[in-house]
This record gives C-alpha cells, structure tokens and sequence, in this order.
C-alpha cells in the first residue's frame, strides 16, 4: 500500500495512533502510565542535589528532577514541564522553561519575540506570517514560533492556534496558587499525531483501523529485536539495563560490500526502529565490518537519518573498539513496557 496513512485507535484499553507509510509502520504513539511529555506541574522545591547543581522536586505523580538550579529554596512553589519519561526507579525530569506547542504554533512565555521556522524562506510568505502572528498575540510579551507546516496552512487555522494556545499560556503563566498541582496535562497520542504528522495523509478513525491496516502486525513485528534488511542481512535492535545494543549483520552476503551496505542500511532505518520501539537513552552499534575508510560516509548517512527525526539525538562517536555511540533523548517508553 503506497502513500501515508494515520490510524487512531486503542490498544489494550490505551489510546494509540500509528503512522503507516507505503505499508510499513514508521512511527506509532501509545498512552503511558507515567505523566506524558509537556504536562506541567506547579511543584514544589523540595532538596538539593550537592555536586549536580540540580534540585528534587514534589509534585502531585511523585519525585522530579530540575538541573541547573540557581537561587531556588527547599519550599518555593514554581511552574515546571516534563521533558521525557524517566528511567525506571528515577524523577520525573522537568524543566523551567515552559512551551506550548501546537500544530501551527509554539508559545514560548520566557522567550519573547516572534519567529518563523528557517525552512519557510519565501519573503512574501514571512512577511503574511508575521502580520498574523502580530494581530493573534496583541500586546503580550510572551514569544512565538511559527513551525514550518504554516506554509501550506489556511490563514484563519493559523490564526485560531496561536490564540488557543495564548489563552492557555496566559491561564498557566498567571498561576499564583502554593500547594503542587498539576496544570495541564501533556498531549496523548491522538493530538499528538495531529500535532507533529503533518505531511498529508489519509486518516482513519473508525475502529478497528489497527487490525484493518496491518497495525497490530506490525506491532507484533516491533515487539521482537530482529530488523530485516532483506537480502542484505539485518540488525537486532535489543535494549539492555544500561543501553541499547544494536548488532549488525550482513546475513548470507559475502561479497566485499556487503558490510558498508548493511552498515549504510542500519543507517537509514535505525531512527524508525527505535521510534516505534520507544527506546532510547545510550545507544551502541556494533557495525558489520568495514574499512576504516567508509566511517565517514556512514555517518553521514546517518546524520542525515536522524536529521529528518523528530526526537533529539546526538552522535557521539567511534568507540577503540570500533563501535559507534548514541544519546538519543526519552520522549517515549519502551514499547514492551507498555504493551504486555
């Protein structure tokens, strides 16, 4: 099947959504137990963390963790956002610095000043934006980031978002209650997918749409570590208690490429294996063999691969051993946490 297709349906009693591209699964979102990216919390300080210039938190869903603390006292109430999932056994990790993020629009309360996605370059376009972003946000000092999908947006849904999303920035930002609390809750998969999957694409909502598009399938698929390549071997995608492995192989290939060809082919799937597989964290590849010569088209390869991925990824580099290194952001739980 040919083309983009989002699905919004349930899975084990959660709310899912799947995004299918020529038939295969590239990206798929699941509600979690844990508190989803982007809620916040009015929290309350609760102790240092000497030698980390960090600072416990309490908030109503448990312990949470803010870095770079300065001039916060144990007691103080203050608006926090959860940036990603904890580890298990670890605090929430949040953060001062507040955003409000929509399909068209991001608020951004501490940051004033309007700006436009550096991916819209046509100066005529800008300009039409700005005019928008001007009229919807009034006089507030509070700043505002167009995303790049307003190019091909009606006027009038632009409009609308950046005031929701300015109405809601202003209720959070105006908070002076004392006690922990939380706020607002983050996005689930459902405005998640109309948020972020933004390319055009057929959406089905009846239920049922997981079972009749090859879904659950996939999701069976996605469950196991193997990553086929087809004839040129595959990888095994396998998250451990300190990191996630990942073992390339060439398969029944003996010819001289064929280790830069399974290499550059862990590549360009390796982002949409760890996508649907929500894992992140530390990130190790074990490289088919290759000559030292081929290391930089790999990276390449795989910078421009995790260019085009939403989630926060950085390369880090080769290992004595020949390895190659990732730190990839937690946005997600693992899918075999949440699905048993």
């Amino acid at each position: 099947m040919k083309g983009r297709t989002i699905i919004l349906d349930h899975v084990q009693d959660r709310e899912a959504a799947a995004l299918m591209v020529d038939g295969r699964l590239s990206d798929f979102l699941i509600e979690a137990d844990a508190p989803a990216p982007g809620t916040i919390y009015r929290a309350i300080a609760d102790r240092p963390v000497k030698g980390q210039g960090g600072m416990f938190l309490k908030t109503p869903d448990g312990s949470a963790f803010l870095r770079q603390v300065k001039g916060l006292a144990p007691g103080q109430a203050l608006l926090v956002q959860v940036t990603g999932y904890a580890e298990p056994g670890k605090a929430i990790p949040v953060t001062q610095k507040v955003l409000f993020k929509s399909r068209y629009a991001i608020v951004t309360p501490e940051a004033p000043g309007r700006n436009i996605s550096r991916s819209i370059r046509d100066d005529d376009l800008r300009d039409a934006l700005l005019q928008i972003a001007d009229a919807a946000m009034d006089d507030t000092q509070m700043g505002l980031i167009l995303r790049s999908c307003c190019a091909a947006a009606p006027v009038d849904d632009i409009g609308d978002d950046i005031e929701t999303m300015l109405e809601v920035a202003t209720r959070v930002m105006s908070d002076e209650g004392t006690e922990m609390e939380m706020l607002l809750d983050g996005d689930g998969p459902h405005v998640l997918a109309w948020r972020d999957w933004v390319e055009p694409a057929e959406v089905v909502t009846a239920d049922g749409g997981f079972d009749d598009h090859g879904v659950l399938d996939a999701l069976e698929d996605a469950r196991g570590a193997f990553v086929s390549f087809g004839k040129s071997g595959g990888m095994y995608v396998e998250p451990t208690r300190a990191l996630v492995a990942v073992d390339v192989n060439t398969g029944a290939d003996v010819s001289l490429a064929a280790g830069i060809n399974a290499n550059m082919t862990c590549a360009r799937l390796l982002p949409q294996a760890l996508r649907v597989r929500g894992l992140a964290g530390q990130i190790t590849l074990d490289l088919a063999p290759m000559p030292k010569k081929d290391r930089r088209p790999f990276e390449d390869a795989l910078r421009g691969a995790f260019k085009a991925d939403d989630i926060e990824t950085a390369l880090v580099g080769w290992t004595p051993l020949g390895h190659y290194e990732l730190q990839r952001k937690r946005v997600r739980l693992p899918l075999g946490d949440v699905l048993k």
